[in-house]
């Protein structure tokens, strides 16, 4: 490859922080320099260096094309997706007696650009990447070489010709092609490639377990619809704030959803269906008057991305014992402060109708605020622009609608522990 060219290589270091748009314009000055390619090495550093710092320290890593990197898994869902895999390795050895240490196999038919495989191998004895671009299985076998991989192994082929060869493995994991033929995004597990629902036969026979990632933006309630009693975990993977994955868990030995994982930034929350048919909330946690939801001094709970996703609102309320402002405003109330509340917590200041004096009065001394609308007839930046506020700043607005219909603005502060 010619990355391996000493003279790029020493190029590729020695400006890896500039402004590749700009360096782009200087092309000329270099005429010895592949300069398209190493622009996407500098490029994909770049990206690297906050979405995969372990890689970004390796200074042989070699990048693909921007769309590759911008779909591959972050360092932090990668380790995620490990911990899934070393519980799901544990939980095979029952299952079937010939797996151990010595013969786990873990195969990705969506290879990539290699990160999930990188991650996901470390727990397994063999491991195979599959990739159907064969550019992409040069850069892998060199990166996995740099990383120190061991006993893996690099086959050039399509997911659907692979598997229909593979004789068994322990795991089996795919990331399909959220684009449709046109390249437009799809959110539809029938529209992604490889065809998941047509593989699942032969996934479901040759694995012992499966894991697919999937797009945040799915309903996985379709996903389960889709896939059937097969579909025993659901892994719902948020940092930053940011809800980044939808991870789908089966095997033959499911028969039907087992469990619920909501993961974020640390914090998990896990039911199953069991805990949903033991809710028993009704509308006692719920409501309409303002003085019994809320006083000045009480805390407000954003619940996280996670949650958010999974809907699972109710439970919430019933394990963490706090009151809902109401049904579709998914935020939550207590007179004490719960630490270990899985999401963002505020110190409730004010508590404000939307009648333009009070509003005036109570919000006279700002100048900023963080707006968060939910359930609420206007947008944050068409209240933003009613309040004649700023972005940021340490005071946040909740704006919502109370069972009752009236609308309020819960001013608060963040809690920080």
């Amino acid at each position: 490859m010619s990355l391996e060219v000493s003279t790029i290589k020493d190029f590729i270091l020695s400006h890896k922080e500039d402004d590749v748009r700009e360096l782009a314009l200087k092309a000329s000055k270099y005429p010895g320099i592949d300069f398209p390619q190493a622009l996407v090495q500098i490029s994909g550093w770049q990206k690297a260096k906050s979405k995969l710092p372990l890689w970004a320290q390796k200074e042989d890593i070699v990048y693909p094309n921007s769309l590759s990197l911008e779909q591959s898994s972050s360092e932090n869902t990668a380790r995620y997706k490990a911990q899934i895999a070393l519980k799901l390795l544990k939980e095979a050895a029952p299952q079937k007696t010939s797996i151990s240490s010595d013969s786990s196999m873990f195969v990705d038919l969506t290879g990539g650009f290699g990160v999930d495989f990188s991650f996901l191998a470390e727990n397994f004895s063999h491991s195979i990447y599959v990739e159907k671009d064969a550019s992409l299985c040069n850069i892998a076998k060199h990166n996995f070489e740099v990383l120190a991989l061991k006993s893996f192994k690099i086959v050039n082929s399509g997911a659907e010709e692979f598997l229909s060869s593979l004789k068994e493995a322990t795991l089996i994991y795919l990331d399909p092609s959220r684009r449709d033929k046109n390249g437009n995004r799809t959110f539809l597990i029938s529209s992604c490639s490889p065809n998941l629902i047509k593989l699942m036969p032969l996934l479901i026979e040759k694995s012992e377990y499966v894991m697919v990632k999937l797009s945040p933006m799915l309903d996985y309630h379709k996903a389960i619809s889709d896939l059937g009693s097969h579909v025993g975990q659901i892994h719902i993977v948020s940092f930053f704030g940011e809800c980044k994955e939808l991870l789908l868990i089966l095997s033959r030995h499911y028969n039907g959803l087992e469990k619920v994982y909501c993961f974020s930034d640390e914090t998990m929350f896990s039911y199953s269906l069991k805990d949903l048919s033991k809710e028993e909330i009704g509308d006692e946690s719920i409501n309409s008057s303002l003085a019994l939801i809320a006083s000045k001094g009480s805390y407000l709970y954003e619940p996280n991305p996670s949650i958010m996703k999974a809907g699972c609102f109710d439970l919430l309320s019933l394990r963490f014992k706090v009151r809902q402002i109401s049904k579709n405003s998914h935020l939550f109330l207590s007179d004490n402060l719960l630490k270990d509340f899985p999401g963002r917590r505020f110190k409730v200041i004010d508590i404000i109708s939307m009648n333009q004096k009070e509003i005036k009065s109570k919000l006279a001394d700002l100048s900023s605020a963080n707006i968060t609308v939910r359930n609420f007839p206007l947008a944050a930046k068409q209240l933003k622009n009613r309040l004649k506020l700023k972005d940021g700043g340490d005071t946040y607005i909740f704006a919502t609608t109370l069972k009752d219909s009236s609308h309020v603005l819960f001013r608060c502060e963040k809690v920080v522990l």
